[in-house]
């Protein structure tokens, strides 16, 4: 799994960072979210504030998006929160990127079943791309990191991408997807095996065949 760490915070970020403020459909949905929560409890708005800011932080860049330290002191400054305890937030949820990252972000799952599914094939077609765990491409394009378990594990190997999950992969498959999205296409999401919906058996099922379509009681039948 790629390292954890804050971008670096320079004059160069304070300069194009520091007068982050929400946009006017931003800051509605802001105070929507805060109204959420019970009084005294604003803080627990953090976590949806840190995404929002990600994500119009990713509508500026064009890419995924990501937390500079400046976006973080005004969340923190919105929610009346030590700057730390937004960090301390930020830092342990991988679903924050605490450095930029490219329009695509590749996740890569190497956990244990999709290990023995493939992801090292799945990773080795992605080095093919040029891609490098931990780094962004030169035309900003990929950016790859390696994951912990997503719990697609009936589906796997899979990876997502921003906010897309891709299951049931081979090289081949996440070639295919990777080709849709550089030529801005929406390729399939979930699972790329032919045939199937969703986790379902290959095959079919050989248990509970019954509930296929209806709600069968074998409650009777069990007795």
């Amino acid at each position: 799994m790629a390292d954890r760490h804050l971008e670096p915070d320079t004059p160069e970020l304070r300069a194009r960072w520091a007068g982050f403020a929400w946009t006017r459909e931003n800051a509605i949905l802001v105070q929507e979210i805060i109204a959420r929560y019970p009084a005294g409890r604003q803080r627990s708005a953090v976590m949806p504030l840190l995404d929002l800011a990600q994500r119009q932080v990713g509508a500026e860049t064009g890419t995924q998006g990501w937390l500079p330290i400046p976006v973080m002191e005004y969340v923190a400054a919105q929610l009346d929160m030590p700057i730390i305890r937004v960090v301390e937030v930020a830092s342990f949820y991988t679903m924050y990127n605490l450095v930029p990252v490219g329009r695509f972000h590749v996740q890569v799952c190497g956990t244990t079943p999709c290990m023995l599914r493939g992801s090292d094939d799945i990773m080795t077609a992605c080095k093919s791309r040029g891609m490098h765990k931990g780094h962004t491409t030169a035309d900003g394009l990929w950016t790859l990191t390696e994951v912990e378990c997503m719990g697609n594990c009936a589906s796997a190997p899979m990876v997502q991408i921003n906010d897309d999950n891709f299951e049931d992969l081979t090289a081949e498959r996440l070639d295919t997807v990777l080709d849709a999205l550089a030529a801005g296409q929406s390729p399939k999401t979930g699972t790329q095996e032919p045939g199937r919906h969703t986790v379902e058996p290959l095959g079919g099922p050989t248990t509970l065949k019954e509930m296929v379509k209806a709600n069968h009681d074998y409650r009777g039948e069990w007795a």
